[in-house]
């Protein structure tokens, strides 16, 4: 079988010949991009439940960007029709966190490298910034000490919401802001979230229960925040 897959080859058209050889080339390099541009995010994201499924997503990504741009080529007809098909595609996940997004970059920019034949560019690219990448996460750079942590409490609609915990936050807290109030359960209660960096010296549990014991039994969440 695979010597009459060659013969067939060696009788076909030259220019098919090396387009199929150029397709061989971008998909297996691109795939190699895209494992190393994988490991480094899981390197860089340990113990997250979500790495399997955006790691195998970053392998696929510059081998698919790679085939499409061999696809279009300089065929403006094809252009045009990869835009209108890529136009009625709806992505319903959310876009997650700022360095996922700028992962997804990463690896379509490996993939484009492979589509136009820019191998050793793609190949210094990808080296480049990953180890970029690793270095900034292994020296912690732009994370705080005390990291900032979304505060949520759900409260009842005619309780004030702007004054209630002034005082607590301003003794607990190095900093905090009100990013978001919506209401809930109908109208009948106000979700109240604020992202709050505590003082080194605040307990966490003391600090939820002053909080609830300020108006009652009230539902409050504290978690880390998604982005600084």
């Amino acid at each position: 079988m695979l010597d009459s897959i060659a013969e067939a080859l060696s009788a076909s058209d030259p220019a098919m010949v090396a387009s199929l050889s150029n397709a061989s080339a971008a998909m297996g390099l691109s795939l190699i991009f895209g494992l190393i541009i994988s490991l480094c995010y899981m390197k860089t994201n340990p113990g997250m439940n979500s790495v399997h499924g955006f790691a195998v997503t970053l392998i696929m990504l510059p081998v698919i960007l790679s085939i499409i741009i061999l696809f279009v080529g300089s065929d403006v007809a094809r252009a045009f029709s990869l835009a209108g098909t890529a136009s009625i595609i709806r992505f319903r996940s959310s876009p997650g966190e700022p360095k996922d997004i700028g992962f997804i970059f990463f690896a379509l920019a490996a993939g484009l490298a492979c589509g136009v034949g820019m191998y050793l560019a793609g190949f210094l690219f990808t080296l480049f910034l990953s180890a970029a990448v690793l270095v900034l996460s292994k020296v912690r750079f732009g994370q705080r000490k005390n990291p900032a942590q979304m505060l949520k409490i759900t409260i009842p609609e005619d309780l004030n919401y702007k004054d209630a915990f002034t005082d607590i936050l301003e003794s607990s807290t190095a900093q905090y802001a009100l990013k978001r109030v919506k209401t809930t359960d109908l109208g009948s209660l106000f979700e109240v979230n604020y992202q709050v960096v505590l003082n080194r010296d605040t307990d966490e549990k003391s600090f939820l229960d002053e909080l609830r014991c300020r108006n009652g039994n009230l539902s409050i969440v504290l978690t880390m925040a998604s982005s600084e």
